[in-house]
C-alpha cells in the first residue's frame, strides 16, 4: 500500500489602506444605467458628508449625474471642471457603472510687481 502526504497550503494577501469617509472620491460620475441614481447618492451625501459635496443633473449621453467635491468648483470654473470631467469620464465608463475619481488641481500663480 502506498504511503500518501496530502500537502495542503494556503496563502493570503491582504493590502489594507485608510478608509476614507465618506466613501467616495472627490468626483463621482453616475452612469443613466448606474445601480444608484442621482437622488439615492444625494441621500448618502446628506447624510454621509453633508454640505461637502454638490449633486449636479446632467444631460449627457452616458451619465445622469455628476457629484462633485465643493471645494473644487471653487478652484476651477464651474462648467470647464464639469466638461474635463465628462470629456475624460466617457472614454473610461460606460452607462452601467458609477466611476469615482480623485481630481488634484495645482494653481501656478506668478506676478509681477514694480520695485
Amino acid at each position: 500500500m502506498e504511503n500518501t502526504t496530502a500537502i495542503r497550503k494556503a496563502e493570503i494577501k491582504i493590502k489594507m489602506t485608510e478608509f476614507e469617509f465618506p466613501p467616495m472620491q472627490d468626483v463621482v460620475l453616475i452612469g443613466n444605467r448606474a445601480p444608484i441614481g442621482a437622488e439615492a447618492a444625494k441621500r448618502m451625501i446628506d447624510v454621509l458628508a453633508p454640505d461637502q459635496y454638490e449633486v449636479i443633473r446632467l444631460d449627457h449621453f452616458m451619465f445622469e449625474a455628476l457629484v462633485i467635491r465643493k471645494s473644487l468648483l471653487q478652484l476651477i470654473p464651474r462648467e470647464k471642471l464639469i466638461s474635463i470631467i465628462l470629456d475624460e469620464g466617457s472614454l473610461v465608463a460606460n452607462e452601467d457603472n458609477m466611476v469615482k475619481a480623485q481630481v488634484n488641481i495645482h494653481v501656478e500663480i506668478n506676478r509681477m510687481i514694480d520695485l
